[in-house]
């Protein structure tokens, strides 16, 4: 399931600023990085289900923002990439 993650973490005090670096963390640990507070997944349903809950306990729901987005099974067809940045192929292959 190919999905984004995007957040709004409010960081007026230490606490936001923790937590910001926390959901951080959680996304980079299930996708890419495609702008600062943007990320690409390609995760099973489960490993969907764990993030969102782990993302929850994270954030402040008074003054935090989390969406997901559900690109669908055509998402390769949905994406246009302008400008300089180009992301490698989250559902390829990737040697270190």
């Amino acid at each position: 399931m190919y999905i984004l993650i995007t957040y709004d973490v409010a960081t007026d005090d230490k606490a936001g600023q923790r937590r910001l670096r926390q959901v951080a963390r959680a996304c980079e640990n299930v996708g890419q990085r495609v702008q600062n507070s943007v990320f690409e997944c390609e995760l099973p349903p489960a490993q969907l289900v764990d993030i969102r809950n782990k993302l929850l306990k994270i954030i402040d729901s008074e003054s935090d923002s989390l969406r997901i987005y559900h690109m669908g099974s055509n998402w390769h067809h949905k994406i246009e990439q302008l400008g300089k940045e180009k992301s490698y192929d989250i559902s390829g292959s990737l040697i270190i």
